[in-house]
């Protein structure tokens, strides 16, 4: 039989040979028990070596396709049931193109430059060998728990043993796994709040209650809820430190109600006015904080590392709940980090960066001032690595971050975070990445756009 194929130089000969053949049996174009060409007749059609005929034809045979018979050939395989081939969308998607003329003012971000790249490697090398290639625990490394704890001891005050400490692969996938320990218990997220904790609880699909936010920090639920996540030293986005009665009003809700607080600690470090806030779980005395840190703002977000302090109490169930789980953090890392840090490296680096940070923040502050005066208002000015700006009258959140981006300067919306009431005059500003300078301009930039949008 003749059988029409079209070869490009796209593919491997062979494999334009299967897809086509594959393609026409599927189609009923071949049918069942049908005689294939010869292998020298179609390698001969195609002016091509056998070869490529032949391995198609044994691809198509090892998957069923086509079977054959000694000194016959090859033939179509019978096939009973309807196959509907679905062509495939080649469409391109459109790639991000990244303008390196752009000034970051996005939140979340780190001054990357700024990481001790030298030290790291040394110790990496150091534990890149063979005795560390399997894997870590599920629970994480000792090491690096080990260290974990006595950081916590020492700069936040909380006290815990190394086996409560669990290392997880970032907020999400902790996150993830305490909510589902709980059984996907209904959970009460701060309003405004962390817009990945709210997305984590949609994709459980938990039930899921905003709970405001006040000049005190999160409010007591009045919903039902057997987890509040919260984040009492540093409330994201608004900058509100948690009241000494809120916190204690928060601890005596929980024990009545027999529910659990998770706090996320995830950028107590870098705070600019008066002493280190202290955690919430240090005021807990019957084990209903669970304690959420990161690495992300300390060290680098590529590093992936998360750790949870877990009460004594639920120890025990949690590590039978999580019995078959893997570490998904490198073992290396893990162990680089904790060497990192028993070194007196991790101490350092953050004093180091608190000094750069709380500079980059008056520079910012100043910048806005001085560029755009009193109808704009700054809030959460004491910590963190992100300011909120209010805009005045006559501008809203859409105009003035399209303002900005038209000017080369990426900021983020304040309004997604919210759910009660969605505010339309708030931006957020991040000074993590970018450099003194780029503060300088890019507030320069925005203040121009934004000025001229509204004197007209």
């Amino acid at each position: 039989m003749e059988l029409q194929i079209l070869l490009s130089s796209n593919k491997t000969k062979y494999k334009q040979i299967y897809e086509q053949i594959r393609k026409a049996i599927l189609e009923k174009k071949l049918l069942a028990h049908a005689k294939l060409p010869a292998k020298r007749r179609l390698a001969e059609q195609l002016n091509l070596n056998i070869i490529a005929v032949q391995m198609a034809y044994e691809q198509l045979q090892s998957e069923g396709y086509c079977y054959s018979v000694e000194r016959q050939g090859y033939f179509v395989s019978e096939i009973q049931d309807e196959w509907h081939t679905i062509e495939n969308d080649t469409t391109t998607l459109k790639k991000t193109v990244q303008n390196e003329h752009v000034i970051n003012f996005k939140s979340g971000q780190i001054d990357a430059a700024a990481f001790p790249y030298k030290q790291w490697n040394r110790l990496y090398r150091k534990e890149l060998n063979v005795s560390n290639a399997s894997n870590a625990a599920w629970q994480g490394e000792y090491s690096l728990r080990e260290q974990i704890a006595k950081y916590l001891q020492h700069a936040r005050g909380l006290t815990c043993q190394p086996e409560q400490v669990y290392i997880f692969s970032g907020f999400q996938q902790q996150f993830t796994n305490v909510c589902l320990f709980f059984n996907r218990s209904a959970i009460g997220t701060e309003d405004p709040g962390f817009i990945r904790a709210k997305f984590v609880c949609q994709q459980l699909q938990l039930q899921c209650h905003p709970i405001s936010v006040d000049e005190e920090g999160c409010c007591v639920p009045e919903e039902p809820v057997k987890l509040l996540y919260t984040t009492p030293a540093h409330q994201y986005p608004t900058g509100t430190i948690m009241s000494i009665a809120r916190r204690v009003e928060l601890l005596n809700w929980a024990h009545k109600q027999d529910a659990y607080i998770i706090e996320d600690d995830y950028d107590s470090e870098f705070r600019y006015k008066g002493a280190p806030i202290p955690t919430l779980s240090h005021l807990d005395s019957t084990g209903r904080v669970l304690y959420f840190g990161t690495f992300s703002k300390t060290l680098l977000p590529s590093l992936r590392i998360s750790y949870l302090i877990m009460p004594a109490s639920l120890q025990q169930d949690f590590e039978k709940f999580n019995i078959h789980l893997k570490s998904t953090v490198s073992r290396i890392d893990q162990q680089v980090t904790a060497k990192f840090m028993e070194e007196g490296n991790y101490s350092s680096h953050i004093a180091k960066m608190r000094t750069l940070y709380r500079a980059k923040s008056r520079c910012l502050i100043e910048s806005l001032y001085k560029h755009l005066g009193e109808p704009f208002e700054i809030i959460g000015d004491t910590a963190g690595l992100h300011i909120i700006v209010t805009l005045p009258e006559g501008l809203n959140e859409y105009k003035a971050i399209e303002l900005a981006k038209s000017s080369g300067v990426e900021i983020d919306a304040v309004s997604p975070m919210h759910e009660l009431q969605k505010p339309n005059h708030q931006v957020m500003l991040g000074y993590g990445a970018p450099t003194m300078n780029e503060i300088q301009r890019g507030v320069q930039l925005i203040a121009n756009a934004w000025k001229n949008c509204l004197s007209n």
